[in-house]
This record gives C-alpha cells, structure tokens and sequence, in this order.
C-alpha cells in the first residue's frame, strides 16, 4: 500500500496590503530579515531570482552547522499565489509550498501549504512550527501586527 503525501498548512493575517506581503517573499533584503531566520542564527547567503524557473537559495549559521534551503519558483502570480518546490539540500527530492494571498478586511490573509513526503511524517510538527515561525518573523519584518 502507498503512503499519502502530509499536507500542512498555517495560516496568518498581515495588517499590509498583499501586494507588500507577496513582494517580501521575493525580495531579498526582505527575506534576509526573516526567512529561514532563527534567533541567534546569523544569516550568510541570501539570494533570490524572482522569475518562474528562478529561485532562492537561503544559508544561515546556527552554531557550528550552516542550514541551508532552495527554492525553484513554479508560480508567481502577484498578489495572488506564490509556489515553490523546496529542500534543504540540492541533491534531495523537492517537497511543494504554496504560499496564498487573500484581501482581508484592511490586510492580507496568508496561508502556507507544504506537502511533505510521507517518510517526513515525524517531522510534520517541527516543520509547521517552523513555517509559524517565518511567517512571524514576516509579520515583524514588514512591522506589522
């Protein structure tokens, strides 16, 4: 029998415009500040080429270890959807992250899809909890509530 694939999401409103919210994303002074940050970690490389078939490539310092992430961008459609196969490492099958946008009231609603090979079924919790954590460090980022 054949495993599904984990699919998890997280969810958050943004007091800015989703246009402001989405151009973060690809931006890379921006993302420097929060994504894939960690307190304490001590960003290294951050690059980013906001083009379909472009992508990122994220190295931050945590202590002794680099932790890196890549991204091949699949959709960018602003201010809507943004989608990416990601990984932690370049020779690794890619896992898919769609990042929604959605006018809310005077913000922006942004939920994270991430479907995950069902061999990462342990890591479900420690992975939603890190993308809870980005779109925090966004949120601050963008200094808004």
């Amino acid at each position: 029998m054949t495993e599904l694939p984990i699919s998890l999401s997280v969810s958050r409103v943004f007091m800015a415009t989703p246009e402001t919210v989405f151009d973060a994303w690809l931006d890379a002074e921006s993302a420097v500040q929060w994504l894939f940050a960690t307190p304490g970690g001590v960003m290294e490389k951050v690059q980013i080429n906001p083009r379909l078939g472009g992508g990122f490539e994220v190295v931050e310092r945590r202590g002794l270890q680099m932790a890196a992430h890549f991204g091949v961008y699949l959709v960018i459609d602003r201010p809507h959807r943004l989608v990416f196969d990601f990984r932690t490492d370049p020779g690794a099958t890619p896992t898919r992250v769609s990042v929604a946008f959605e006018v809310r009231d005077n913000g922006c609603f942004v939920t994270l899809s991430h479907v995950l090979d069902p061999r990462w079924a342990a890591y479900e919790g420690r992975t939603r909890a890190g993308w809870s954590m980005i779109l925090d460090g966004l949120a601050r980022a963008l200094r808004v509530p």
